[in-house]
Formats: structure tokens, sequence, C-alpha cells
């Protein structure tokens, strides 16, 4: 049967506003305008680390400037009572007793209690109205002053957002601007009118002209604005005072085309070789432009200036694994491992590594170690697709290695709690039960199965598949037609049902119906169009069969498609062409079962 593939206001916003913590982006894994955009961004507040003046540290908040309350009877027990209901699933008990002895004592760090207690419960108007109160009582809180920002920046208050940054800025110091105002301009840049927001900025930076920070701030906002003439306008204000300024050169870049951006890059480190962020920005650049070679020099240099930089070793084996140099490969990426364990300050995850270095190992056709390196991805919170991926890989390998009671155990061992991964744990059993020609045991599986998810469409669609390559044509019919009944806008069942019919050349009408809807949920999936070119060959349209099989040639190399082109091409007399479409897979898979199958009907001689 030829089928398709199987059927298979914001927190997250306002966490971002609060800006509370500074994370070390993976560059690898960006693209080269979010690499300038987030360095652009968070240079300057990743670089002051000394807090606003007036603020002090919340280490500080929490111990200075208290009221002297006295820990009577009543309030403990009020603070026991709220904790308690707040275990036990009651937030709105322990929010509004907290915030009541928070409102009694004047105690700022019960009103922060407060906050913590309505945001874990999504409650943004409790949250609010708690933060107000910690506002209140600790002014000089700078965490409560995020939070507040935060919230303003999601409900699109700017004239609070000025106020708050317009005090701020009056009492910072210097060396505070550049965090302070690329601050005022990342939240005043959520806002929805993104000139208006842009119009806030420049009444905010009025009266900082002569300041490069709020050039920089100003360039950009008006990126945010997509006033790319005025970032630059911007940014080259600051280059004349500052010819050395990352974050300048950086925007430069943000704000042209991709060959300007390069340009521009490469010549400011000509002149400022020591510009570290500068030079992973180029370097990104040139990977999105695929010059993989001049790429791997940058990031080489990246490595000897910072001999500790995982992200300089990531890119390094992975740009050493696209040209297929997996011993080098292998040693960037271990180095990368060991870096990360061995440094506290690494916070990253290996699975990406883990996976690399055992496709290396595959490819030396080293099993074992394959295994091993796959037995260290480490379980993920709620066992995503990514380590449940793992575990059906480790399988495949153990039942490649004819370990097949072992890779069921490990699938047997695999304990998800949603459906869809325990459907995902049956079909893998069955797969490979099917793989090793033991079609019987893996329809009992799938059978199985369904007896714990009823009705399932993809364990139907799976049984369907196998009772076809056992010639149960009846029972195949009626598992596809459930599927339809119960999945009617997924694809496969119409393609494969269709596929099926065509290919048995009966009821072709029928096929064609079904594998032109499969076509108009799916119109570019390269099987659904194999499927309808060859229906239109078994019913006299080689026109349309050549069309649709080179269509679906062309976003899929499959060697069944082009066995059925060189068919199609065979029966309108063009035999050369279809024995060189057969060669070419006889090349790549001498023994392939469609071929001969389909070379022995025809009588056909390669």
């Amino acid at each position: 049967m030829r089928h398709a593939l199987p059927l298979s206001v914001s927190f997250c916003a306002l966490a971002a506003a609060l800006g509370g913590c500074a994370t070390t982006p993976n560059f690898a894994q960006h693209s080269p305008e979010e690499i300038i955009q987030e360095h652009a961004a968070t240079k300057a507040e990743l670089a002051a680390e000394i807090p606003v003046k007036e603020s002090g540290s919340q280490q500080k908040e929490d111990t200075e400037n208290l009221p002297a309350n006295a820990l009577t009877d009543e309030i403990l027990y009020k603070l026991l009572t709220s904790e308690i209901a707040f275990q036990r699933g009651n937030w709105e008990a322990a929010y509004v007793t907290i915030l009541g002895v928070a409102q009694q004592t004047r105690d700022p760090r019960l009103a922060r209690r407060a906050t913590e207690i309505a945001l874990s419960v999504r409650r943004p108007n409790e949250a609010l109205s708690a933060i107000r109160l910690w506002r209140e009582l600790a002014p000089d809180s700078l965490e409560a002053t995020q939070y507040y920002l935060g919230f303003m920046a999601v409900s699109n208050n700017l004239p609070e957002i000025l106020a708050v940054y317009t005090e701020r800025l009056k009492k910072a110091e210097p060396q505070q601007y550049a965090a302070l105002m690329l601050q005022a301009q990342r939240l005043l840049a959520r806002g929805r009118d993104k000139q208006q927001a842009f119009n806030a900025l420049e009444s905010l930076l009025a009266a900082y002209q002569e300041q490069p920070e709020a050039h920089l701030a100003l360039a950009q906002g008006a990126i945010a604005n997509n006033d790319n003439p005025r970032a630059l306008q911007e940014a080259q204000w600051v280059l004349q005072r500052k010819p050395d300024s990352q974050l300048a050169i950086l925007t430069v870049a943000q704000a042209s085309s991709k060959d300007d951006a390069a340009k521009a890059l490469a010549d400011f480190l000509s002149k400022n070789p020591q510009a570290h962020d500068v030079r992973l920005a180029y370097a990104s650049i040139l990977i999105d432009n695929k010059q993989f070679d001049p790429a791997r020099l940058q990031f080489e240099q990246l490595l000897r200036d910072k001999p500790n930089d995982a992200t300089a070793m990531y890119t390094l084996g992975a740009l050493a694994m696209e040209a297929r140099h997996f011993v080098v490969a292998e040693k960037y990426f271990t180095q990368y491992l060991h870096t990360i364990e061995t440094d506290s300050k690494q916070e990253r995850d290996p699975t990406s590594v883990l996976l690399n270095l055992s496709q290396i190992a595959l490819e030396r056709n080293d099993h074992p170690t394959a295994l091993e390196w796959l037995a260290k991805v480490p379980e993920q919170e709620g066992k995503n697709s990514v380590w449940l991926g793992v575990q059906f890989r480790r399988a495949q390998i153990l039942a490649a290695d004819k370990k097949l009671d072992e890779a069921r155990e490990l699938l047997h061992g695999i304990e998800v709690g949603n459906e869809a991964a325990q459907v995902q744990v049956i079909q893998t059993e069955a797969q490979l039960l099917r793989n090793a020609k033991q079609t019987d045991e893996a329809i009992a599986v799938i059978n199985k199965g369904l007896q714990s998810h009823t009705d399932n469409p993809d364990l139907l669609y799976d049984y369907a598949l196998l009772a076809e390559s056992q010639q149960k044509i009846d029972e195949m019919e009626a598992a596809l037609k459930r599927v339809i009944a119960l999945a009617p806008n997924s694809p496969n069942a119409y393609n494969a049902l269709g596929y099926s019919l065509a290919d048995r050349n009966i009821r072709l009408d029928e096929a064609l119906l079904l594998i032109e809807k499969a076509l108009a949920l799916a119109p570019n999936d390269p099987f659904i169009l194999d499927s309808f070119g060859w229906v239109k060959f078994k019913l006299g349209d080689f026109t349309e069969a050549e069309k649709a099989l080179r269509q679906a040639f062309a976003l899929r190399a499959d060697a069944e498609i082009s066995i059925h082109l060189g068919e199609v091409l065979w029966a309108a007399g063009r035999q050369d062409e279809a024995r060189q479409l057969w060669r070419e897979v006889k090349h790549k898979d001498p023994d392939n079962p469609s071929l001969l199958q389909t070379l022995a009907r025809l009588n056909a001689k390669l």
C-alpha cells in the first residue's frame, strides 16, 4: 500500500517584560538577525551589573526599612492558614488572607508573597493589586518596579512606563544610563502602536541627546518601528563618537541588508579584532550564507579568544558534521560536554550534542557507543517528544542488532501519561515487529493497543497497513473507512484506500475521488501526488500522470515514485527514459522489491 506519512493577557509576555534575569542566547541555533537583535538589545543590560542607585539589592529590601511589627498569635495564625490553603489548592483564601495581613502590618514581604500566589494561578488583576501595594510599601524595590512595569507593558500603559523611567533616569548615575534606556525601549516596544511607542521613547530621551546610550536606545526603537534609515542614522551617530562600540555596529548590521551587514561587521573586526560579540554575529551571517569554511575560521578564532566558549565548540562540531568530518566533530562535541559538565555557569541542555555523537557512532557502525550516548540524554520534564524519540531510536538500534526482545523490553519500560505518547510506543513496537517480518505479532500488538485506545485513528491506520500486507483486503478497507469516519480531515486514510484501489486496478473512479480528497487536504504531499499520478495512469491519462509524478519526485526523490514514473514513460513508448530512471533506482538499491516486480511484470531489461 502506498501511503503518506503517519497520522499523527500572556503571562509569558509578562515574564519577558519583567527582564528580571539575563540569559546567554544559544547563538548556534539562531539566525544572524536574531543574534544581532538580541545582542543589541541586551548587551548593555548584561554589562550593567550595578543596580540603580536608589533600589539597593533585593536582600537589603527584605531586611531594611521594615515595619516594627511583633509576630502576634493572630498574625502567625493567618500566615499559617494562608499557606495551608494555598497548598490545598484554595488560592483565593490564601491570597485574600496574606494581602489582608500585608495591609495590616505594612510589610512589603507579604505583598510580595500575595503577588507570587496570584501569578502562580494566572490571576493578573489580583497580581497587579498586590504589586501596587508592594510598591507602596517598598517604593525603592527594584523587583516590585520590574513587576509593575511588566504589567504596564502588557496593558500598553505607555505614560506610566515613561513616568517610572523618567524618575529612575533622574536618580541614576551615567554608567547606568545604557541599561535603563534600553530597558525602557524594550518595554515601550511591546506596545501595540509601534510609532506611538517610538514617540514615547523620544520624549523620554529628549533630555539626554548628548549621551550615546540615548542614541543606541533610539536606534533600537527605530528598528522595532521598522524604520531602518532612522536606526542607521542613530547608530552611525554613536560610531562617529565611539568607533569601538560593539553595540552600535551590531545595530548597524541589524538595520542593514545581509550583505551590507556582513561587510560592516568584517570592517569593524579588522580594526577591533577582540570584539567577541561582533565576531559571533559575523560568523553566524556567514553560516546563514552557507559560507561554512570562512565561518569555521571565525568560530576557531572565537574559541582561541575564549577557550571555554561552549557556543563556539558546538558550532564547530556542527560545521564539521555538516562536512562529514566526523572525527573533528566528535572532538568538539566531547569538548562541549566536558565544558558544560565542569563549568557551573554553563546551564545548557546536552541533548542535541548527545544525539549528534550517537549519529557519529552510527556512521562508524558502532552501535554500542551510539546506544551509550543516547542513554545519557536527560529525561525531560513530562517526558517530551524529544526524549521519547530518543527511546524509540534506542529500540530501533537494538532491533537492528537482532536484539528484538531487548528492544521491546525497553519500549515496555517507557511510562508516559498521555494517550498520544502511549500510542506512539505501541506503533513503534509494531513497526519493529513488522520490520522483523513478524507480522502476526505486530497485529497482536496493535489489537492489544486498540483494546486500551478504542477507535484510535493512528492504530487503526497501522492495522490497515498490516492487514494489507497479509492480503486481508476486506479488513484493510474496513479499517481505513473507520479512520476516515473518525478523522475526516486527515488525508492519509483517503490516500491509502485510494491508492490500494488504483494499484489493484479496481473501482478507479472511487479511487480518484478518494485521492483527490487527500490532495485537497495536503496539496504538496509527494506521496499523495504519487497516488494521484498512479490513478491517472490507471485511467489512461498519461500526460496528467507524468505531470503529477514529476511534481512528486521534485518534492521527494523517492524510489517508488521514480519506479511509477518509469512505468508511465514505458507505457507511453519512452522506454529509454524509463530504463534510465530504473537504473538509478537499481544503483542505489539493487534489491528494491517494487523495482524487481515491475521489471518482471513488464519483461523489461536494464
